[in-house]
């Protein structure tokens, strides 16, 4: 018998079949399939198990979403529980106990004012919904003008198309370009090598200085303005200074813009406090949060509004949200979601994160930050981003073909972690459970492996 692609070829692997199914996000599938895949089987704690038994410190949180690392008994009991219940069961038109309670807990904790939560299933969808209300609300408030979105230059918000329109890195969103709409810029309040504080200031002041012109030029046509508070993640861990998002909260009032902060990243402890806005006391109107909401667990978004906005759409059948996906509210993510929530809160995890991170700062700074070719390393709590440089007094970039992120974080993995680049900047992002120990460990693993690629 000829020999199908359906058919399973005697001998053949999990890699194998992977190599010959699978396609993978982010990826250059011609390189992947040159290479050896690393397949996951299990895991324990703050460690991933491949298909040998060999121990993996996971240490980009398996993409940044687990918050309590792998197999936390009282998600996974949870879980269970909410199975002998019921899996899922539809939101349109229905509603179900844990997305209830879920949401009761999402307006207790994030930012005053957040009194409406809107289920989806990723960081990308909790945008492309936060857009979508910002302009129907407009609409209905009888504004139509007021259609328009600002961005951050070097912002990334997601994949969906609305998303990607007021994203803003190239690498990933000029191939799409004539499928979206034209968002307004406004420069990043960070840049790389603005080591001292004088140089982030100095980027923070040209930022505002251009969001107020703008603003008030052409505020009458603007709907929302779009931020990732704090952290620009995929842009490479670019920090921005204490008070800039504050400073443009202030912006937005003024001008009556509303104001949409992107918490998918940073939100759940990630960056320090359980939401990055609490940390200067911003308040939203828009809030898209996702990644670390079920600690890693199931697929959840959500996007939170304020009372006002949810008035809004009040009334006539035409007013309604058209906007909703299958597994909105699904009870088994929502379970899980409630069950970190409540660890977060029983086991003071936001102290001990804090702790570690000093931790990790400390440890980077004494033993990642000298070597030759890192030009700079950016930390806001446990969100870090390694920079590697060809040149580090001339602050030149190694050239895009030579991949060095991704062999940095290949060769991290003979030392028993596993990391992810962005670009030539390498991401430190671990479970907030993660124990002084591995600090060091993923410290020397990661310094190790720079020295070795970049000798």
């Amino acid at each position: 018998m000829t020999d199908t692609p359906r058919q399973r070829r005697p001998g053949e692997t999990l890699a194998d079949l992977d190599r010959r199914h699978l396609w993978h996000p982010f990826t250059q599938q011609q390189q992947w399939e040159e290479s050896e895949p690393l397949v996951i089987a299990a895991a324990e704690g703050n460690e991933l198990i491949d298909t040998d038994g060999r121990r993996y410190l996971d240490g980009v949180a398996s993409l940044w979403v687990s918050v309590h690392g792998h197999r936390c008994r009282e998600i996974d009991e949870a879980v269970r529980a909410q199975l002998d219940r019921v899996a899922h069961s539809t939101m349109l038109g229905l509603s179900n106990v844990p997305a209830i309670e879920l949401a009761r807990e999402l307006a207790r904790v994030t930012p005053e004012g957040l009194e409406r939560v809107f289920y989806s299933d990723s960081g990308s969808t909790a945008v492309e919904v936060a857009l979508k209300m910002a302009y129907q609300y407009w609409q209905l408030r009888g504004r139509p003008q007021k259609h328009k979105f600002i961005a951050l230059e070097q912002a990334y918000h997601g994949d969906t198309i609305g998303a990607v329109s007021v994203g803003g890195i190239d690498l990933f969103h000029k191939i799409f370009h004539p499928l979206l709409f034209a968002a307004l810029r406004v420069p990043a309040p960070a840049e790389p090598f603005a080591h001292a504080a004088a140089g982030q200031r100095a980027s923070a002041e040209r930022s505002l200085h251009a969001l107020g012109a703008l603003l008030e030029q052409r505020h009458d046509e603007i709907a929302a303005l779009v931020i990732e508070p704090r952290v620009q993640g995929a842009a490479g861990m670019l920090v921005h200074p204490d008070g800039y998002l504050r400073a443009v909260e202030k912006l937005c009032r003024r001008y009556d813009v509303l104001l949409v902060v992107d918490e998918v990243a940073t939100g759940f402890g990630r960056s320090g406090p359980l939401f990055s806005c609490d940390a200067e006391g911003v308040r939203p109107d828009l809030m898209a949060i996702a990644k670390g909401i079920t600690g890693g667990y199931l697929p959840l978004a959500a996007t939170l509004s304020s009372e006002a906005i949810y008035d809004a759409f009040r009334g006539a059948q035409e007013r309604k949200f058209f906007h909703g996906h299958t597994y909105t509210g699904n009870p088994l993510a929502c379970a899980a979601a409630l069950a970190s929530l409540q660890r977060i809160e029983r086991t003071d995890l936001l102290a001990t994160a804090a702790a570690r991170a000093a931790q990790l700062g400390a440890a980077l700074d004494a033993r990642v930050a000298p070597l030759e070719h890192v030009g700079q390393v950016r930390r806001r709590g446990l969100m870090v981003g390694v920079e590697l440089v060809a040149d580090r007094e001339r602050h030149a970039p190694y050239d895009a073909a030579s991949l060095m992120g991704h062999h940095v974080c290949m060769a991290v993995r003979r030392h028993g972690v596993i990391l992810r680049p962005l670009g030539d900047v390498v991401v430190l992002m671990p479970p907030l459970t993660i124990s002084e120990a591995q600090i060091e460990t993923l410290v020397d693993a990661t310094a190790a492996a720079i020295a070795e690629v970049t000798a």
